[in-house]
């Protein structure tokens, strides 16, 4: 059984259907994340400013630290990273930070690309549909 980091963006409502779909297939997928809701970086920001803080002032905050730390763990223990689109900015380095590790890492698309990017070639495989990429990781 592997274990899966389902990568994607906190607005994407997909992501905990697509986590159950690679669970009935026996994974042990982290999407747990999500948890947080569509608004939370809106949130960190705005009570960040609020107090006056920068971006980076921010990052160095005990939320920011402990948030990443519980990212990071599942990361590392996860075999496996499947990042769903559309996704922003995080959910591309922490993809990239697996693949980095020398681990497989997959990409689900949600439609074809208007634009098309060719380090995508990184990832181990693109899919279009969640029953391809879940066929892929059984095997």
């Amino acid at each position: 059984m592997s274990v899966i980091y389902l990568i994607g963006s906190l607005r994407n409502s997909k992501i905990p259907e697509i986590g159950d779909v690679l669970r009935k297939s026996g994974h042990d997928v982290f999407d747990e994340w999500i948890s947080a809701g569509p608004e939370a970086d809106d949130y960190f920001q705005k009570y960040h400013q609020e107090r006056g803080l920068n971006y980076k002032q921010a990052l160095q905050s005990y939320a920011a630290k402990h948030i990443f730390d519980f990212d990071y763990f599942h990361l590392l223990r996860a075999d496996v990273a499947v990042m769903v689109l559309p996704a922003g900015r995080s959910a591309h380095l922490e993809f990239g930070f697996m693949i980095g590790q020398g681990k497989k890492g997959y990409i689900l698309l949600d439609k074809e690309p208007e634009r098309y990017d060719l380090m995508y070639n990184f990832a181990t495989d693109i899919f279009f549909d969640i029953k391809d990429l879940n066929a892929a990781l059984v095997n």
